[in-house]
């Protein structure tokens, strides 16, 4: 029987090398354009839950016949959601908030199998980052790794040097919680 394809409903290349990791490979890689405004009061849990089903919706519409794979991850303070940082002035208040408190990273999945059945999951992080004094913040900026990060920010490269410690998913700050995403695959019956 032939296995139909998986579809990645985003255009994070972090996604695609996560799942490499884990020795998956999708068969397309189909971003999905969206609105990613949150709602007026929407919390970062029911953003992520809703901007992950969205983004596989909205891909299941032009791809039927696949399983369809879609994630958001947010930063979020408390109730604020922190944007993807577009600017320098946005990556700098980004970190200027972050500077020696606890955040959450909040990973949001949906997988959508060809034959209507779907799996959701919400995967929470809690990261700690270290008090960062100007220099290190004006030198991390002038990095340019911040742009396009959510929460101004990429544990996996030169911000690893302030986050002293996660409790939770490493890959889902990174992008994509990879143990919880390999187990809706295989309970979706993609390639079980």
């Amino acid at each position: 029987m032939t296995v139909p394809p998986l579809a990645l409903a985003s255009a994070s290349p972090r996604r695609l090398e996560l799942l490499r990791q884990i020795d998956i490979e999708p068969d397309r890689v189909v971003p999905a354009a969206l609105d990613e405004t949150p709602g007026a009061d929407e919390l970062p849990a029911d953003y992520a839950d809703r901007m992950a089903l969205s983004k596989a919706e909205a891909v299941a519409a032009m791809n039927s016949d696949s399983f369809i794979l879609a994630a958001d991850t947010v930063v979020s303070l408390g109730r604020r959601i922190l944007p993807k940082a577009e600017t320098q002035e946005q990556a700098l208040d980004c970190l200027q908030l972050l500077s020696g408190r606890r955040h959450r990273v909040i990973g949001g999945i949906a997988l959508l199998a060809p034959d209507g059945r779907q799996a959701r999951r919400r995967v929470t992080t809690v990261v700690q980052f270290k008090r960062l004094t100007p220099r290190e913040m004006d030198r991390y900026i002038d990095s340019g790794e911040w742009h396009g990060k959510a929460g101004g920010y990429a544990i996996q490269g030169r911000a690893a040097a302030f986050i002293p410690w996660i409790r939770g998913s490493y890959s889902n700050v990174v992008g994509l919680a990879l143990a919880e995403t390999a187990a809706m695959l295989c309970g979706l019956g993609w390639k079980a």
